[in-house]
C-alpha cells in the first residue's frame, strides 16, 4: 500500500490541524531556533540530540545560547509543546523530521557529510510512511537527491509516494534582532512536486513567506550562493585593506564614503577573518563539488584563501606595532578582546580570534582574554585545559604590551579601553568614535 494523493492531503490536513508532531534532529544554534518556533506555532515537537548536557539543560529550562532566553524555553515546556531526548527509536513517532547537523571541512578543506550521513542512516532505520525528512544543514548542490535519498529508498519505499524529502536551508542569523525564523523568506527545494508540498505546507505553518524553488539542487546551491557572495565580497574589502594600508589611507574612511552612493554600491568591512558556520566553509564545499564537473572556481577559492589568511595578517601587524614601540613578540603580554566570531553573540564557531590566539602563541606572546559572552573554552589545537576569561579592569589593561580588539562587542567601553592602555590593535574600527590618543591606536 502507498500513500499517493491521498496520503499527502493527510499531511497536508495535520498541519492546519496543527495534529503535526515535529522531529529536530541537532539542537544547535541552528535546530533550537527551528524547535522553539514550532513550539510556539503550537505544534508538538521532539528534539534529538546526541550531547547529553544539551538534553539535560533543556529539560531543566536552560538556555545554553545567548540570543535564546531560558525563560522562553520554560514557556514553551510549561505548555507542554516540546520534548528533548537522545533515544531516536522516538523518531518513528513524529510526522516530520528536520536535519540541523553540522557539516564541517576535513583537513584538506573538503566536505564532511559524516554527521549528515549519520544520521540519514539513522533516520532510515525508523523511517515509516507518509513521513517528511528535511535537511536543513548546509551543504553543496546534490547531497539531499545524492546521499540521503538512496539510505531512505533502502528501506523499500519511493520518494514522493510513500515518504517525502525536501532540502530548506536554515538562514539563521545569531543575535540578529531585526529578522527571525518567521520573518525571513524560507527557502525550499523538494525531490518530487509532492515532496514540495508537504515542506512548504509545513513552512508556511510557521514562516511569513515561503520561497519554493524547482529542486531541492537549487535550494542547496541557493543557500551556498548567499553565503560565497558575502565571502568574496569580503575577501575584496579585506585586499583593498590590506592594499590602503601600505598606500596610507584609511579603508574604513573609503568604505564609510562610497556608501553614501544610493545605488550600485553595498558596503561590506574588512575584519580579522571570518567566523560561524557558512560563511568561512561554503566557498570550499562549492568549489569542491565544481570540480566534479571538470570545472574550476578560481574566484571562489581565492575569496576563500584571503580571507582565510587574515588571522596571520593580524598577527604580522600586531607584531609590527610592537617592533615600533623597541618590544619584540616574544614575550610581551597580549590581551584579546572577544573570542566570539560576531558581536554580542557566544558563538566560536570557526572564530578568526582564536586562531589570532593561537598563531599569537606559537610565537612565543603571552597571551589571556577577555569575553562578556565565553568564560571559558577549550583550545583545540592541542593545548591542555580550559582558557578562562580575565576580569577587564584597568590595571589589567595598564600591564598589557598590547590590547588587541578581535571582536566589537557592544558591552565594551572603548574610550576607557583607549586611555587605559599602551597599545590598541583595532581589528573592527571599533575605536572611531574614542577622542584623544590617537598614536596609541594601530587598525588592522
Amino acid at each position: 500500500m502507498n500513500m499517493g494523493t491521498d496520503g499527502l492531503k493527510d499531511f497536508v490536513t495535520k498541519i492546519e490541524r496543527k495534529e503535526t508532531t515535529i522531529g529536530i534532529i541537532g539542537l544547535g544554534y541552528v535546530g533550537l531556533p527551528l524547535l522553539m518556533e514550532f513550539g510556539e506555532a503550537s505544534f508538538g515537537v521532539l528534539g534529538f540530540d546526541i550531547d547529553d548536557i544539551k538534553i539535560v539543560k533543556l529539560k531543566g529550562g536552560e538556555s545554553y545560547i545567548s540570543y535564546i532566553s531560558s525563560e522562553r524555553i520554560q514557556r514553551i515546556q510549561q505548555a507542554g509543546r516540546i520534548t528533548v531526548t537522545n533515544d531516536f527509536s522516538l523518531l518513528s513517532g513524529v510526522d516530520s523530521i528536520h536535519i540541523c547537523v553540522p557539516t564541517p571541512l576535513g583537513t584538506k578543506r573538503e566536505p564532511d557529510l559524516s554527521f549528515v550521513e549519520t544520521t540519514a542512516r539513522e533516520v532510515a532505520r525508523y523511517l515509516r510512511r507518509g513521513q517528511l525528512i528535511v535537511l536543513e544543514s548546509t551543504t553543496y548542490p546534490g547531497t539531499t537527491e545524492e546521499l540521503l535519498l538512496p539510505i531512505f529508498e533502502e528501506r523499500g519505499m519511493r520518494v514522493g509516494r510513500d515518504f517525502y524529502l525536501a532540502y530548506s536551508p536554515e538562514r539563521e542569523d545569531p543575535g540578529n534582532r531585526d529578522y527571525s525564523i518567521r520573518t525571513t523568506p524560507k527557502v525550499v527545494g523538494g525531490i518530487t512536486p509532492a515532496c514540495l508540498q508537504a515542506a512548504t505546507t509545513l513552512y508556511g505553518a510557521i514562516v511569513e513567506n515561503v520561497v519554493p524553488v524547482s529542486s531541492a539542487k537549487a535550494a542547496e546551491l541557493t543557500k551556498l550562493f548567499e553565503n560565497v557572495f558575502r565571502s568574496v565580497n569580503i575577501a575584496l574589502v579585506n585586499e583593498l585593506k590590506m592594499l590602503a594600508e601600505r598606500m596610507g589611507i584609511d579603508v574604513w574612511e573609503v568604505i564609510e564614503a562610497a556608501a553614501t552612493k544610493p545605488f550600485g554600491f553595498m558596503p561590506f568591512y574588512p575584519g580579522p577573518g571570518l567566523g560561524g558556520h557558512c560563511i568561512p566553509i561554503d566557498p570550499f564545499y562549492l568549489s569542491w563539488k565544481a570540480k566534479e564537473y571538470d570545472f574550476s572556481a578560481r574566484f571562489i577559492e581565492l575569496s576563500g584563501e584571503i580571507n582565510t589568511n587574515m588571522p596571520y595578517y593580524v598577527v604580522g601587524r600586531t607584531m609590527e606595532a610592537l617592533n615600533n614601540r623597541g618590544k619584540s613578540l616574544k614575550g610581551s603580554k597580549i590581551l584579546i578582546l572577544g573570542i566570539t566570531y560576531k558581536r554580542d553573540v557566544g558563538d566560536l564557531r570557526e572564530s578568526p580570534a582564536l586562531k589570532i590566539m593561537e598563531l599569537l602563541q606559537d610565537k612565543g606572546a603571552v597571551v589571556s582574554y577577555n569575553d562578556p559572552f565565553v568564560a571559558e573554552y577549550a583550545p583545540s589545537h592541542g593545548k591542555q585545559g580550559e582558557v578562562v576569561s580575565v576580569a577587564l579592569e584597568q590595571d589589567l589593561l595598564s600591564e598589557m604590551d598590547c590590547v588587541l580588539i578581535a571582536t566589537d562587542h557592544s558591552s565594551y567601553d572603548y574610550q576607557w579601553i583607549v586611555d587605559a592602555a599602551h597599545l590598541i590593535i583595532d581589528t573592527r574600527n571599533a575605536t572611531r568614535r574614542t577622542v584623544g590618543q590617537r598614536e596609541k591606536i594601530v587598525k588592522v
